[in-house]
């Protein structure tokens, strides 16, 4: 029972229906995770006699003086020494010496003051499986070679996933997430994919909230245990409209929801999550890329005639990946007005295809960025708009060379018309912040420092020895800078991570929280752990 199988890539499954255990028991009469007490509040760590009291609470406010600040808004514009003013959870007024009393401040001299970055697709319930694929491909193309073995499709989905508990989703989600905040990702699309029942869709969810960033929670299948029969609690895509009565019934909060709807799953299941998707007004995701037979898919969604037949694209939509597709279904991407999310790292390393940021060029649209799987790949952002920038400049700038003829005088020619132009760091952040808030739907929310909108802002220190002296503003965020530099991280007014720590966190005891879901998921899926494997 294999979707390659049936769409005509045989596949080795040797270690793919190893023996598991009946994890859906712990599950019983409560929840094990509220038994591990995964669940409970998290110690909170001493804040700073200088921080801002009750940050993000109704009427309290800060003032965020002196900083370099790139508010990403052309209408607002940059300042080389300016300030941000916050109350409760908006910023009110970005300009400089303005004039505030009795507000507390934030000394951001020599920082670089801008917007949280935005990860429009990130699969958080693998956290505890990080670096385990660092080699790997999506798929074992019968090679023998270190990447055919192990691969994503057999051992991440077929193996590991089908026996996690409700407890490892929270944990690999929680962790993963307070990861990302520590690196100035403020907002998430947490694609789960780990729904093997309503407890494990639970258990995310709570995991989203508590992490206390800004989130859409991805309504994904059953990874895995779908194919393999092992999920009898499964409830997708059922179980979305209670999902939402539930957790998602207000519209002012961090979390929100988003459809899944992966179309090779089969036309049954794309015309069923699609069509409960759009009747609970929600946006509809779905990995659209090279490999399991998707293309054919895909110009049938195109044409308005996927699913059972009558199922077409829509504003509504947002693509992952996207790369392999006809020309013809882009054309339709982009006219009706569906958002496209790239993981430039990712796609390049385990052959997705080539991310299609020059199609989108030439078709006049831009992409959010997204981190997609650590057991592959960091999820850090600046690695994401790094590899953005110089991708997509090595093949524009190898085209240009090849315009000439590498001989004087055409060993250096002048780009001819219709030439993808390079992108700048400017190009890369826009990307990342207010391009991924309207690809969430979120831009009237987040993305830019625009008085009125929440206040999910970095503050970013440019004195430290990687980035001084400060030249350039945009240059020193995308060429220079890395996960030491977030100095500060604030979430809707609310200051999480403070002077280089987070805030109401104790790490420790949650990396062996982690660290035990991981040795339970490794013996239940009965896979050696190698470290110089």
């Amino acid at each position: 029972m294999c979707i390659l199988c049936d769409k005509g890539f045989p596949q080795k499954h040797t270690r793919s229906q190893l023996g598991r255990r009946d994890f859906l028991k712990t599950t019983a009469a409560g929840g094990a995770a509220a038994g591990l007490g995964l669940f409970a509040a998290r110690p909170a760590a001493a804040q700073g006699d200088d921080a801002p009291e009750d940050s993000g609470r109704r009427g309290r406010r800060y003032i965020i003086r002196g900083g370099h600040v790139m508010s990403m808004d052309p209408k607002v514009g940059d300042f080389a020494n300016a300030d941000v003013l916050v109350e409760g959870k908006k910023i009110v007024a970005v300009g400089p010496n303005l004039h505030v009393g009795g507000a507390g401040e934030i000394d951001a001299r020599g920082k670089i003051v801008m917007p949280g970055f935005i990860d429009t697709h990130h699969h958080q319930f693998e956290t505890a499986l990080r670096s385990f694929l660092a080699n790997g491909l999506l798929i074992n193309d019968g090679s023998g070679s270190p990447s055919a073995n192990p691969t994503y499709f057999e051992y991440i989905l077929l193996t590991f996933a089908p026996v996690y508990r409700p407890e490892d989703v929270y944990i690999s989600e929680l962790f993963g997430g307070l990861a990302q905040l520590d690196d100035g990702v403020t907002t998430v699309h947490d694609v789960s994919q780990i729904h093997h029942s309503p407890q494990h869709s639970d258990a995310a969810i709570k995991a989203l909230f508590d992490t206390g960033r800004r989130a859409a929670f991805g309504f994904f299948e059953s990874a895995g245990a779908n194919i393999l029969g092992t999920n009898p609690d499964n409830k997708y895509p059922s179980d979305a409209p209670r999902i939402k009565s539930q957790w998602f019934s207000s519209s002012d909060q961090l979390v929100h929801m988003i459809m899944g709807g992966e179309v090779y799953l089969g036309d049954a299941t794309t015309d069923q999550s699609w069509t409960i998707g759009r009747q609970l007004d929600l946006q509809i995701a779905a990995h659209i890329l090279s490999p399991f037979g998707i293309r054919p898919i895909f110009d049938k969604l195109a044409a308005g005639t996927g699913g059972n037949g009558h199922i077409g694209i829509g504003p509504d939509n947002l693509f992952i990946h996207m790369t392999g597709m006809a020309d013809a279904a882009w054309q339709k991407v982009k006219d009706v007005g569906a958002q496209v999310s790239i993981a430039f790292p990712i796609e390049m390393n385990m052959r997705h295809g080539i991310p299609p940021i020059i199609k989108m060029q030439q078709l006049g649209m831009e992409p959010s960025l997204s981190t997609d799987v650590e057991v592959t790949m960091t999820a850090d952002f600046f690695t994401q708009m790094r590899v953005c920038m110089n991708m997509q400049r090595m093949v524009v700038n190898q085209m240009v060379l090849e315009q000439g003829d590498f001989y004087p005088p055409n060993q250096y020619p002048t780009p001819v018309a219709g030439t993808p132009a390079l992108l700048t760091t400017r190009d890369v952040l826009r990307y990342a912040t207010i391009n991924g808030a309207k690809h969430l739907r979120l831009d009237k929310k987040t993305g830019s420092l625009t008085p009125g909108k929440e206040a999910d802002i970095l503050i970013l220190d440019a004195t430290a020895i990687n980035v001084a002296p400060l030249n350039n503003v945009p240059g020193a965020v995308v060429s220079l800078m890395d996960r030491s530099n977030v100095e500060t991280v604030i979430v809707a007014g609310k200051v999480r991570k403070w002077k280089g720590k987070l805030l109401d966190v104790d790490l420790n005891n949650l990396r062996r929280q982690l660290e035990n879901s991981r040795d339970d998921i490794f013996a239940a899926a009965k896979v050696p752990q190698n470290l110089y494997r």
